[in-house]
């Protein structure tokens, strides 16, 4: 989508004094807001805490309800990883598409993943995977002779 195809936008009516209401592109952004969240595996309060505002006013944004302000927009864009021209349509990635059940349950392992506390726990789960993935290049299964940990037995 191109800034030509974006909706159509009258100047936003004012409700008697103050700020203008949010229109039509401030609900385009909000809804491309929601699809890259939901792409992420993301929650409303997991990315407001990111962004460092409550979820409420998250989801005011996603709906259209309330304007974005253009400082907390690019607040929003680097938390998701994208660049401002996203929310517009114009990054030239096209529609996002749904998120499918394999990439939330990465995006769940790696979630938990980090909240493991304890290095040494972090990298024998790292071990783990790489020998169920059969990466280590070992086709006898083990890891004996790489050295880091200690002789059976000793």
């Amino acid at each position: 989508m191109t800034a030509a195809a974006l909706p159509e936008t009258a100047p936003s009516p004012r409700g008697g004094r103050g700020r203008p209401r949010a229109g039509a592109i401030d609900a385009l952004v909000g809804k491309r807001a929601r699809e890259r969240r939901l792409a992420l595996g993301l929650t409303q309060q997991q990315l407001a805490e990111m962004v460092g505002i409550t979820y409420q006013q998250l989801h005011k944004y996603e709906t259209g309800v309330n304007r974005l302000p253009a400082g907390r927009l690019f607040l929003l864009a680097e938390a998701l990883g994208v660049g401002v021209a996203h929310f517009f349509g114009e990054d030239g990635e096209g529609e996002v598409a749904a998120p499918t059940e394999h990439r939330r349950a990465l995006l769940e392992l790696v979630r938990n993943f980090a909240r493991i506390p304890d290095r040494q726990q972090q990298e024998a789960v790292a071990r783990l995977a790489r020998t169920l993935a059969d990466l280590d290049g070992d086709a006898g299964g083990g890891d004996a002779g790489d050295g880091d940990d200690p002789a059976p037995g000793g």
